[in-house]
């Protein structure tokens, strides 16, 4: 099996480490490197907390720091879904590794170019990073593949009304992205929310009591809590999706549209126009998810370890 090149950009919160540890579960991909950003916390928390999911997860995958803060914009987070400490409450032991001292955009450049056009980059958190990589590389769309993102919605929002969390975080951060000519792969919550995990999907993963299950089982809790409370069926794994898209296409469906972001007016900024008739479509955009398939690869990707 060939394994595609792959570079994860990630706000390590909850469900960014489960994407993280299903990430490394699955033959298909190859991570070459990770980077993190200011999202649902911090930079100053979610790079310790990726080094220590990917402690857990028995990985040296090269880790490099990104954005503090959006383009533009004050910082906001969403702590109060993932916790101050981003990982639910669930304790993992330090890192015995640090970050790599270079910029994330830096390594990236370097890592596309090196890969001649074969990289992947999968963003989970906002696009910060990505939009800093082209502003000192303005020639990086050429050594991309394609970038595959979580965020937007072709609907609601579940920031605002209107505004996805990782768009509305850094919604010029996108916007660039979406003007590069870079192909994208788009996944919104229109899809995601299918992508969820009962109470008693947790409980089976729990019952394997590894070091993995048990860390997913810890950690979800209140998340699990909070989106029961807003009458959603489990937690979403919305930062699994667009990993596992790589990884098992056939799971998916969607169609070519133009995306694009509000920047200007506050009551809907960061919302995303998706246009399905769009003359020139700059994104697939993922629809539909087969739930059971993602289920059954998600759980043995994680028992895997």
């Amino acid at each position: 099996m060939k394994k595609i090149p792959l570079w994860i950009d990630c706000d390590t919160g909850i469900d960014d480490a489960f994407a993280l540890l299903v990430a490394h579960g699955l033959p298909a991909l190859q991570i070459v490197g990770i980077s993190t950003v200011s999202g649902n916390v911090h930079l100053e928390i979610s790079t310790p907390n990726t080094l220590k999911v990917l402690q857990l997860a028995g990985a040296s995958t090269p880790v490099y720091r990104g954005a503090a803060k959006p383009l533009c914009r004050e910082y906001h987070d969403a702590s109060e879904f993932h916790g101050p400490d981003g990982l639910g409450g669930a304790v993992l032991p330090q890192p015995l590794r640090s970050p790599e001292e270079k910029p994330m955009w830096d390594a990236l450049y370097e890592t596309a170019k090196a890969l001649n056009g074969e990289l992947t980059v999968a963003t989970i958190g906002p696009m910060t990073n990505l939009a800093t990589a082209l502003q000192h590389y303005p020639d990086l769309p050429h050594y991309l593949k394609q970038v595959v993102f979580m965020g937007g919605s072709a609907s609601g929002g579940n920031c605002t009304a209107y505004a996805e969390y990782n768009v509305y975080a850094d919604p010029e951060s996108l916007q660039m992205v979406c003007d590069s000519g870079i192909p994208l792969v788009m996944c919104p919550l229109d899809m995601t929310h299918s992508a969820y995990l009962t109470a008693g999907d947790l409980e089976d993963l729990a019952a394997a009591n590894t070091p993995v299950t048990r860390f997913i089982h810890e950690s979800s809790g209140v998340l699990l809590g909070k989106n029961l409370e807003a009458g959603l069926p489990g937690i979403c794994q919305h930062d699994t999706c667009p990993l596992m898209y790589l990884a098992h296409p056939e799971l998916f469906s969607g169609e070519r549209a133009g995306v694009s972001v509000e920047l200007r007016d506050e009551v809907t900024l960061g919302k995303t126009y998706v246009d399905f008739a769009a003359a020139e479509a700059n994104a697939l955009v993922l629809l539909k998810l087969d739930r059971p398939g993602f289920l059954a690869a998600a759980k043995a990707a994680l028992l895997s370890y």
